[in-house]
């Protein structure tokens, strides 16, 4: 966790799991860079909240594998976010309590599965298909965290590859060109 900047009561903070993502940000707002997964995310933005000053609100920016055609080379505002990883119908059946619901967001772009597995597998891609347009690893622990303390929260996503096969490389190749995009996107839309 790194969180670069003093965080203002009157002005957002951008979240980022990875400094690459936050490579091409050209801004003097706040930046808090969590480390990669739901853990990581839900964990360093929880601390700095609970610390203060509160935000406006939060931005999550980064990278999401596309796992169907059609989103790849634009910036997406998430409309809804899921958990992929976490089985909501078992554990609501055996508790009557639902964990994990989807969270609706403010935005009018694709729904985004959130998970621990960085999706590199065309089954799981293929899977994963079926409930969702992107894929990443801390959108959805990042609104959790935010809604819980009552903030505005807004998930924006560059897609840096086709999940699935050839994913980690097209990540690596990718993420610098995403960066600027993410960056134009904070200075045109911040």
């Amino acid at each position: 966790m790194r969180l670069i900047g003093d965080i203002d009561p009157t002005r957002p903070l951008l979240v980022l799991a990875v400094a690459e993502e936050a490579a091409h940000l050209n801004t003097d707002l706040p930046v808090l860079l969590t480390g990669m997964g739901k853990v990581n995310a839900a964990t360093a933005l929880a601390t700095v909240l609970a610390r203060g000053p509160r935000p406006t609100g939060v931005v999550n920016l980064g990278t999401a594998g596309a796992l169907k055609p059609g989103f790849g080379g634009v910036t997406h505002e998430v409309s809804s976010v899921i958990q992929h990883d976490l089985d909501t119908a078992m554990l609501a059946s055996l508790t009557g309590v639902t964990y994990g619901a989807p969270i609706g967001l403010t935005g009018r772009g694709p729904v985004l599965a959130t998970g621990d597995l960085f999706v590199s597998e065309e089954a799981a891609r293929a899977r994963l298909a079926e409930l969702a347009d992107l894929v990443d690893m801390e959108g959805y622990a990042v609104a959790q965290a935010v809604r819980q303390v009552g903030l505005p929260v807004r998930l924006v996503k560059h897609v840096s590859d086709d999940a699935g096969e050839g994913a980690a490389q097209s990540w690596r190749e990718s993420v610098d060109g995403c960066a600027k995009e993410l960056g134009r996107w904070v200075a045109e839309n911040l």
